[in-house]
């Protein structure tokens, strides 16, 4: 089992695109359901985006802008994407499946991360034990100052997110009028 979040890390990304045709098949969308979800995707999309634009990824342990709310800001945002996803989905087996995911994936996937920040960033401790691990903190736990760079917003390629989610969205409006035939 010590193999598992070196596992994790590797097939987290392919699993979605797998679990994208799936979600397709179960999903069974309303136009109350993907306006639902929508709302609730959006903060999802724009933590991730923040989030990205401070990271400086293994050069740097980043303490600034989301990084001093919660250690893990993009795990968030990807949360909250899939909730909303789950919500325009209107299926429990997704939610189920989500879940799962969560638990089997990237918890495992966090716990590792934090391992390599610990070894390579002597200050990391005490960060965290100032910011929480996933529930945001209301008031800054910790910052170091950086500012929002959307250089390494293009850098991280974190566009990707909003585009899958525009497609994911629009598959769900299609499968609704396909099926509404």
């Amino acid at each position: 089992m010590s193999n598992w979040p070196t596992i994790a890390r590797k097939i987290r990304v392919p699993l979605g695109f797998l679990l994208a045709a799936a979600y397709l098949w179960l999903a069974h969308p309303s136009l109350k359901s993907i306006v639902a979800g929508s709302l609730i995707v959006i903060p999802g999309l724009i933590l991730r985006g923040i989030a990205s634009g401070f990271v400086q990824k293994n050069t740097q342990l980043t303490m600034a802008g989301p990084y001093a709310h919660t250690r893990n800001p993009l795990y968030l945002g990807s949360v909250i994407l899939a909730a909303g996803f789950a919500v325009a989905a209107r299926s429990l087996w997704i939610a189920i499946i989500f879940l799962a995911l969560f638990l089997l994936i990237y918890v495992p996937v966090v716990r590792s991360e934090e391992d390599f920040l610990r070894a390579h960033f002597p200050e990391f401790n005490d960060y965290a034990r100032r910011v929480p691990r996933f529930v945001p903190r209301l008031t800054a736990g910790q910052s170091d100052g950086g500012s929002f760079s959307p250089a390494l917003y293009w850098k991280h390629r974190e566009y990707n997110a909003l585009l899958g989610t525009v497609l994911v969205m629009a598959a769900l409006v299609g499968k609704l009028l396909w099926f509404a035939r």
